[in-house]
């Protein structure tokens, strides 16, 4: 980045990711428009899908955990210097570790199961995300092409064991059997309901909790210990990190196992908080998509937690438009969520300088 393209903080942080959403928003309702549906029509429906009724503000905040969880794993390997594309097979083999927990204890008390069960989770990702690390930091394999060989070969493997393995007795979808009770995530409407509380059903859980959790402690992690600090020195300029003593083999091991270990955690929620089952493709895409939250939140915990409730909100409210409009499908919402992973991913420097000179002193700019 040149200097003169530099930001105000507030500008880095809020203006521009909201410039490029829009770039996004008005690209998607030109394309809209020449299908011959109304933009401003398509996008209030996408709105109330999402925000308009109390099951539609829980299954956005559902899919929202999901992003959390991932954007999370993106940003602390990208502070390392790391771009772990792997979050998605990550999450699938935490997945499994979630899994095989409640199939073994889902009779046990939750308070057991659930502690157990997202450590499993934790574990099985972090071991799967470290693998990549090692050979990174002691190989000098490229993370991007480990982390993509690293996506199929978990595809595969939990493909193996739920059609040869794990596959329910008597059955031919390639799913597990269903968790025992105390294997549950607590709904929050049920939660809501103990205290007197209305809340429509819906998929979101108390792994929502858990993900705020994880914000918190990923930002004082990040800017609040010294084991963090090295992880940004060595991701900055690790020639400088091996002058100050950081070993920057070791921090990219450990950033990677933290990244794998958030990853992982998706299956919280998924699994124990939804589908009560191990079944195949349950991430779902959720691991590229926190990529993009990642990079719209400028890899900030409380960034990622905007961005993650902008994509939970497309999510959600897509689903919905698909069904009113009847020109809007399924492809074109995945049209929408593309350009605006495009804008605020990819092109997210595009309005960077022009929006530079227009905030730039009047004193600071150059004479024509």
């Amino acid at each position: 980045m040149k200097p003169a393209d530099k930001l105000p903080r507030w500008a880095e942080f809020g203006l521009l990711p909201a410039i490029n959403l829009c770039a996004a928003l008005l690209i998607s309702g030109a394309v809209i428009r020449l299908i011959g549906e109304s933009p401003w029509a398509a996008f209030k429906l996408m709105a109330a899908g999402a925000f308009g009724a109390q099951d539609s503000i829980g299954y956005t905040l559902f899919y929202a955990t999901d992003f959390v969880f991932t954007g999370l794993a993106v940003a602390v390997a990208f502070h390392a210097g790391l771009f772990n594309i792997g979050g998605e097979g990550q999450a699938y083999v935490g997945g499994l570790g979630v899994g095989l927990v409640c199939l073994a204890f889902g009779s046990c008390s939750p308070w057991l199961v659930i502690p157990l069960a997202i450590a499993s989770g934790c574990a099985f990702g972090a071991a799967w995300a470290f693998v990549p690390g090692w050979l990174q930091a002691r190989r000098g394999s490229h993370i991007v092409i480990t982390t993509i060989m690293a996506n199929f070969i978990a595809s595969a493997l939990m493909t193996y064991l739920l059609v040869n393995v794990l596959i329910k007795p008597g059955q031919q979808s390639p799913e597990t059997r269903e968790f025992g009770p105390g294997a549950a995530m607590p709904p929050v409407h049920e939660l809501l309901a103990r205290i007197g509380i209305s809340f429509a059903p819906s998929p979101f859980n108390m792994a929502s909790l858990l993900a705020l959790v994880a914000c918190a402690l990923v930002w004082a992690f990040l800017w609040r210990t010294r084991w963090g600090y090295a992880l940004r020195v060595v991701g900055q300029n690790p020639q400088a990190a091996v002058y100050a003593g950081i070993s920057p083999e070791r921090t990219i091991m450990v950033a990677m196992t933290i990244s794998g270990g958030l990853a992982g955690c998706l299956a919280v929620n998924e699994l124990m908080g939804s589908q009560h089952r191990i079944l195949l493709d349950f991430p779902g895409g959720a691991g590229f998509v926190g990529i993009a939250v990642a990079l719209m939140g400028r890899n900030h915990p409380v960034g990622i937690l905007a961005a993650s409730l902008l994509f939970g909100a497309l999510y959600q409210g897509g689903s919905q438009l698909s069904f009113d409009m009847p020109h809007v499908n399924r492809d074109m919402v995945i049209l929408i969520q593309g350009l605006v992973i495009l804008f605020c991913g990819a092109l997210e420097n595009v309005f960077r300088a022009p929006l530079a000179a227009l905030l730039r002193p009047r004193a600071a700019r150059p004479s024509p």
